[in-house]
């Protein structure tokens, strides 16, 4: 069945518009060299200045039959409204300038060097999508674990339960990504850069920790994101899954038919783009299944000059801060 088109910009829709030659465009693009949620994840403005106010549907109108001259009773649907905050996220790159002068490409050192900040920067975003908790931690924005954490909750019947009773456990995410279920968004009024700024600080006289003084290379790289997940049907957890027990024969074949039921969950498979999300020795093992020729399911494709591990028509993506070692979801 064909997927209905979205306007929904990745943040890499977002490079192509704010230019190739602006800084948030240079940033957008090494981010997602080493993030592959930011191939799928589509980020919109938000509406509010630090966030963003969406409109959840809890209950839809009452429809009838009737008869010729009689009527219907009047109905409404259900809404209530939702907001989520964006959090801030920052990090300060300092470089001697003797080390960046040593080998005589001062330039190419220092874009060495932003890499590694942006990957931890990559690392601690992609971390929060799943796991931030603002109760615990307010700097940062609700993910998506805090979210789908009790089965018994209204959304639980998109938690499915894999039997793990242990702490030794994992979860794999199922997302629909569009801006009407699930997606990412930046403050308001911030488009022309996408929530992202870099400031070249240039040469400035920093100290060390005995405070003595020397010359560096000084950046500044800001992150302003935000979750926001208009409609939970579109996103399933299989939570509980035991890591001991996914290496076995049995285990693997559990995590198909997981999957299979996490796909039916949502409501529709036209909408939106949907994508799966596991740790290493998840992908691991579906990458060995995958291997075998009479495995139609999980085929490997070829997508944009590079392999790429699929299910049943969506892409299957490794995120490595998903955690093998996830309390029980009860």
């Amino acid at each position: 069945m064909a997927t209905l088109a979205t306007t929904s910009y990745t943040l890499l829709d977002w490079a192509k518009q704010i230019g190739p030659d602006e800084k948030p465009a240079r940033i957008i693009n090494l981010l997602s060299q080493t993030n592959e949620i930011l191939l799928d994840m589509p980020v919109i403005e938000g509406n509010l200045a630090t966030g963003h106010q969406s409109t959840q549907l809890t209950g839809l109108p009452v429809a009838a039959f009737r008869l010729l001259n009689q009527g219907v009773a009047e109905s409404k649907d259900v809404n209530q409204q939702i907001t989520d905050t964006a959090g801030m996220l920052e990090a300060w790159s300092k470089v001697d300038q003797a080390v960046a002068d040593l080998n005589g490409a001062t330039d190419q050192y220092r874009l060495n060097r932003a890499k590694t900040f942006l990957d931890a920067m990559n690392q601690t975003m992609a971390s929060t999508i799943f796991y931030g908790n603002t109760a615990v931690n307010p700097e940062r924005f609700l993910g998506l674990a805090p979210r789908y954490s009790l089965i018994s909750a209204g959304n639980g019947t998109n938690i499915i339960d894999a039997g793990g009773t242990g702490s030794d456990n994992m979860s794999i995410w199922y997302i629909r990504w569009d801006e009407m279920t699930c997606c990412g968004f930046f403050p308001k009024g911030q488009a022309d850069s996408a929530g992202l700024k870099h400031e070249d600080l240039g040469l400035e006289t920093v100290y060390d920790a005995s405070s003595q003084p020397f010359r560096a290379f000084r950046d500044h790289y800001i992150w302003k994101i935000g979750l926001a997940v208009p409609d939970w049907r579109y996103v399933v957890r299989i939570a509980n899954i035991d890591v001991s027990n996914l290496v076995t024969v049995t285990g693997n074949a559990d995590l198909i038919n997981l999957m299979i039921r996490a796909r039916g969950k949502v409501p529709s498979q036209t909408i939106g783009k949907g994508a799966f999300y596991m740790n290493a020795v998840a992908y691991t093992m579906l990458s060995i299944l995958a291997l075998n020729k009479s495995n139609a399911v999980l085929p490997i494709k070829n997508a944009v000059g590079q392999t790429e591990l699929n299910f049943l028509g969506d892409p299957i993506r490794r995120c490595d801060a998903l955690l093998t070692s996830e309390a029980r979801v009860v």
